[in-house]
């Protein structure tokens, strides 16, 4: 296996295929301001450490261009899952108190989580409460972010409505089990912020990303 000798630098790398699905060398070598000879002696090391992978992109006659992306490994290398026994502690108790109580259990979780959220978001502006909200989530192993947009969708400090999106899933095995926990996150979301959330992206629908729309009631 390549040993990483520059793990900042290709740690940069495994972040933006992270949050943007795909990249080719150039894109990535012009995001990160490294040369295209560096950027692809990084990607070849990652490659061989199984942390990403490529496909051909053919475009004409001329020499085909690559795109990267994480493979498996390299998801796994970012917080995105509790431990196995979580998951096997849940299977267990829906195995002893059946689905319809089981379904009950998790609804009561998340109502706990959003009041907990609620109580340290506090009563600022939406914007505020979002970005405390981010701050958050990213506490809890998400790699979280958030964006105001106008009414046309447009990125702007100005705008009323906020893009929250998340590039991994701290309970991905939990929500590969039980799937209800998504619809619950929805909820817990919009009763914490007390407004509107929307899922726009789902990590569970093959994406690279769950994003959600905030808005005012």
């Amino acid at each position: 296996m390549t040993t990483v000798q520059q793990p900042s630098t290709k740690q940069d790398i495994l972040h933006h295929l992270l949050k943007q699905g795909q990249s080719t060398a150039q894109e990535l070598a012009e995001r990160l301001h490294i040369s295209s000879q560096g950027i692809r002696r990084h990607l070849k090391d990652l490659e061989a450490d199984g942390l990403i992978v490529h496909q051909v992109l053919q475009t004409g006659m001329g020499r085909p261009n690559y795109s990267y992306a994480l493979s498996q490994a390299g998801r796994d290398r970012f917080p995105d899952r509790y431990d196995d026994f979580a998951v096997s502690l849940l299977d267990t108790l829906a195995a002893t108190v059946g689905a319809d109580q089981m379904g009950s259990i998790l609804r009561k979780q998340w109502e706990r989580k959003a009041m907990e959220y609620r109580d340290r978001i506090g009563n600022g502006s939406l914007k505020n409460r979002v970005h405390q909200l981010v701050e958050l989530r990213r506490a809890e192993g998400y790699m979280a972010e958030c964006h105001a947009i106008d009414a046309n969708g447009v990125v702007t400090s100005e705008g009323t409505r906020f893009i929250l999106t998340e590039y991994n899933c701290a309970i991905s095995h939990i929500a590969e089990s039980f799937p209800s926990v998504c619809g619950h996150e929805l909820e817990m979301f919009a009763v914490a912020l007390g407004c509107t959330v929307e899922r726009t992206h789902w990590l569970v629908n093959g994406e690279h990303r769950c994003g959600y729309l905030i808005q005012p009631k």
